[in-house]
This record gives structure tokens, C-alpha cells and sequence, in this order.
């Protein structure tokens, strides 16, 4: 059987332009949180939201534990927090000592300077490549009225 030319594929989704989320938990006292790039709503009604995360990242082997994920997106004026998610790693530095939090529904960790988040109930995880997918009922969470430019 031959391979498949994946290189259009790749090309296509080199020019979208996501947005970045930073995905928070936690399970059994242990706190995380990292950048996600795979992310989309999957659902109007029931609302649902899914949420990928690599099974390389320490967020994730919390979040197999975990009965919730908090889902934040930034804008372009706290690009810190973005860079401190994406560019740490939880297995050395503790990022929620770095930046500002609180506990927010299902006592998930909520970072205070997100432009909006919402937390969701875990209704599903499923394998997904090199990600699990983890299937998310929204149960609350905050947002202005308009967002300013975020990060993507």
C-alpha cells in the first residue's frame, strides 16, 4: 500500500490561523496546565467543546485523573502567561507560581488574567494519534462582552 502525501494537508493547516488556549487541571492535589493547539467546539446542543492533549505532556497525566479541565484564551496583552504555559514544563517549574490563579468551579484552577474561560466536566476521552481527546460539557465560566484581539 502506498503512503499518503500528507505534505498538502500540512501546507493547508500551516496557513490557518487557531486560536491558542491554555488548558488547565487539577487532580489529587497536583495542579496543570499547558498550550493546546487542538481544540474546537464539536456541539451547539448539547453545548460540548473538545479539548486535545499530547500524551508526552505532564498536563495530560494529570488530566486522566482529572473530572474537569478550565479552558482560557488570551489576549495579546498577556502573552506572558501563553509563553509561561507553552514554554514550561510542569515535571520542572511550577507555573502557578509564576503567574496569577484562583480556584474557580470544580475547584479547577482559573488563571486571573484570561480574557475568558470556561470549565467543563470530562464527558469523554478518546484516542486521538498522539493525543487524547477529551470531550467537555461546559458547566461555567466568564467573558465579556467583546473580546480585544487574542493570541493565536
Amino acid at each position: 500500500m502506498t503512503e499518503p502525501d500528507v505534505a498538502p494537508f500540512e501546507k493547508l493547516v500551516g496557513l490557518l490561523d487557531y486560536p491558542m488556549f491554555v488548558v488547565t487541571t487539577e487532580a489529587n492535589g497536583v495542579p496543570a496546565g499547558c498550550l493546546v493547539g487542538f481544540t474546537s467546539q464539536t456541539s451547539i446542543n448539547p453545548p460540548r467543546f473538545l479539548i486535545g492533549l499530547s500524551m508526552r505532556n505532564h498536563t495530560y497525566r494529570v488530566a486522566t485523573e482529572a473530572t474537569h479541565l478550565a479552558v482560557h484564551v488570551f489576549d495579546r496583552d498577556h502573552l506572558d502567561v501563553v509563553e509561561l504555559f507553552g514554554s514550561q514544563t510542569s515535571d520542572k517549574v511550577d507555573k502557578f507560581d509564576r503567574c496569577a490563579w484562583h480556584r474557580g468551579p470544580a475547584d479547577m484552577p482559573v488563571l486571573d488574567d484570561s480574557a475568558a474561560w470556561f470549565v467543563g466536566s470530562i464527558v469523554q476521552r478518546f484516542a486521538l494519534g498522539d493525543h487524547v481527546g477529551h470531550l467537555l460539557q461546559p458547566v461555567a465560566g466568564e467573558q465579556p462582552d467583546e473580546l480585544k484581539e487574542t493570541k493565536s
